[in-house]
């Protein structure tokens, strides 16, 4: 017997709640970062449809790595003087 199933039913349904959210948090997250938009999370919502947009997800062309960098990026920027 799994462990969700011997519990009570509104404890179970917390549990996998949290999780859900818990997921969509972190995964709004890495998009953010990764110069997407965070909606795109909802996808994960979708049973196959997951699957699909975390393979399209990882072979996208990402903005923050596949642009070079600004030449005036800051003070700890790499151009020399």
């Amino acid at each position: 017997m799994s462990l969700l199933a011997s519990l009570d039913p509104w404890l179970a349904h917390l549990i996998i709640g949290l999780y859900i959210v818990a997921l969509m948090l972190f995964g709004g997250i890495v998009l953010a970062k990764a110069r997407q938009s965070p909606l795109w999370v909802f996808l994960l919502l979708i049973p196959y449809v997951s699957v699909v947009a975390v393979y399209v997800f990882a072979f996208v062309r990402w903005p923050g790595y596949d642009t070079p960098p600004r030449a005036d990026a800051g003070p700890g920027s790499a151009t020399a003087p």
